[in-house]
């Protein structure tokens, strides 16, 4: 029962985090995003807090939900944290724009 608390709790974390992506990036285009600092330090962040918080969901919970593409989401953050100076942004929004609202709509089905 604990896990199950546990994933629930996480799993929201995760969509709080990606809900916060999508608001602030639905009408910005790559060019606008690759001249805001804020917004990609946000952004970025968040996406960083998505692939922690994926960590900490039971091996269970990922292998009863193996469409959704956790060693990507843990790339990503690897990426980010590990190169963070050197990331290719074009990367970043295209992610952002393309596999984060599929990520949600897999995430929001699970809730």
């Amino acid at each position: 029962m604990a896990n199950i608390k546990n994933d629930r709790y996480f799993l929201k974390k995760i969509v709080t985090d990606i809900e916060f992506i999508m608001k602030h990036m639905e009408n910005i285009d790559e060019n606008s995003f690759n001249k805001n600092e804020l917004l990609i330090d946000s952004v970025m962040f968040r996406l960083i807090q998505i692939s922690e918080n994926s960590n900490r969901l039971s091996n269970q919970f990922k292998q009863n939900n193996s469409n959704v593409p956790w060693l990507a989401i843990k790339g990503l953050r690897n990426r980010v944290v590990h190169d963070y100076g050197n990331v290719d942004l074009s990367i970043i929004y295209n992610a952002v724009k393309n596999d984060v609202p599929l990520l949600y709509k897999s995430l929001i089905g699970i809730l």
